[in-house]
């Protein structure tokens, strides 16, 4: 690991972050359901049937054709998958899973075996996580138990100190919070039917059902072609994207919200924060995550560096949020921050208004704004 960035991760103290019991028992699915749609990038016809699961078996995909069980976590997150979030183990990959796991996170689905047919990647359904909100609670949900029996209470990352994850004006921050808290900041300056938006919200099963689970994945009119090139979005249409034009605006309204491309911004990094999961626990930490331009995502590709968000999780990973991962997320992931521009810091000082992190602050996130 490079300089700054070893320095970063050597000086922070492992008690910065924490496992709580949040009182409540690990849950799974009551009964089996199932969804079949377009695989965004494929454009093949796929099926996902969620399965219940033993309490501690956590959340796990296995693709028609595979053995191996690919498990829902941040080691199995593969580096370079442009537009999506890809887990891959041995043979095994799946594809485009963030709408689906950002379903299961927020609605407490912690144990679920997740079988794909037809293709290795998750159906696009209409392009938001609606559809399987839908799915997930018309399947009900009950205490899973593990192979004995019994319950096992499920736990909660918490975060002691704020840390931060920077390059240039984009960042993602993470703030101690006695709530989860979400706040999030797009700018397409060249795209005026989006233009600057700002969503902020507390979260939980209700909130995101009504709020953000509707919301639509988007993409640039102008770079659909590129896009389409290059292997990609070959399932999106119409139908199941949002489609803006620099010059000529939405050219598939309405919208569902004023802000949905921010809200699908956020439904997308509950998905992704969700692969902290070990175990049947919780993914997503307690905290106020705060983020701002912290991806090329939706509509260009993503940084190189590893899937949208998924570096604050591998920082989280490698100041000892986690478990065996750390060392694999330091030597694999980590090993470029440097190299591709970012910094990250801990804030010792617990300084929730951000004074002294000399972060670049967009019009939404001014220095001493208090979240």
């Amino acid at each position: 690991m490079c300089g700054s960035a070893a320095r970063a991760l050597n000086s922070v103290s492992r008690a910065a972050f924490s496992w709580k019991p949040t009182g409540l028992p690990q849950q799974t699915l009551a009964a089996a359901v199932s969804r079949s749609g377009l695989g965004l990038h494929s454009g093949e016809k796929t099926t996902a049937t969620l399965f219940p699961a033993r309490a501690g078996e956590g959340r796990y995909f296995v693709v028609e054709g595979e053995e191996t069980r690919v498990a829902a976590e941040v080691t199995n997150a593969e580096a370079h998958s442009p537009l999506c979030t890809t887990l891959r183990r041995g043979g095994a990959r799946v594809r485009t899973v963030e709408h689906l796991l950002s379903a299961m996170e927020a609605l407490g689905v912690d144990n679920c075996r997740v079988e794909v047919n037809g293709g290795d990647e998750i159906p696009l359904l209409d392009g938001s996580a609606q559809e399987w909100v839908m799915a997930i609670r018309g399947a009900g949900l009950c205490a899973a138990k593990d192979s004995s029996g019994q319950k096992l209470e499920k736990l909660a990352p918490e975060i002691h100190e704020p840390v931060y994850l920077q390059k240039s004006d984009c960042f993602i921050a993470a703030l101690p919070s006695s709530r989860i808290r979400i706040t999030y900041g797009i700018d397409f300056p060249k795209v005026p039917g989006i233009g600057c938006q700002r969503f902020a919200t507390v979260l939980d099963a209700t909130v995101y059902s009504s709020k953000i689970a509707p919301a639509r994945t988007f993409c640039i009119f102008e770079e659909v072609e590129k896009l389409r090139s290059a292997g990609l979005i070959r399932g999106g249409s119409l139908e199941n994207a949002m489609v803006c034009s620099i010059s000529g605006g939405w050219l598939n309204p309405p919208l569902r919200f004023e802000d949905e491309p921010c809200r699908h911004k956020s439904l997308d990094l509950i998905g992704d924060f969700s692969l902290l999961a070990q175990n049947g626990n919780q993914g997503f930490p307690l905290a106020h995550v705060i983020a701002y331009k912290f991806t090329t995502g939706h509509p260009v590709p993503r940084l190189d560096l590893i899937n949208q968000w998924l570096v604050m999780p591998c920082i989280l990973i490698s100041y000892g949020i986690c478990w065996e991962g750390a060392l694999w997320a330091k030597k694999t992931l980590l090993s470029n921050v440097e190299a591709y521009g970012y910094r990250c810091s801990v804030d010792n000082g617990k300084d929730a208004k951000f004074k002294d992190t000399n972060i670049g602050w967009s019009p939404f996130f001014q220095p001493g704004h208090a979240f």
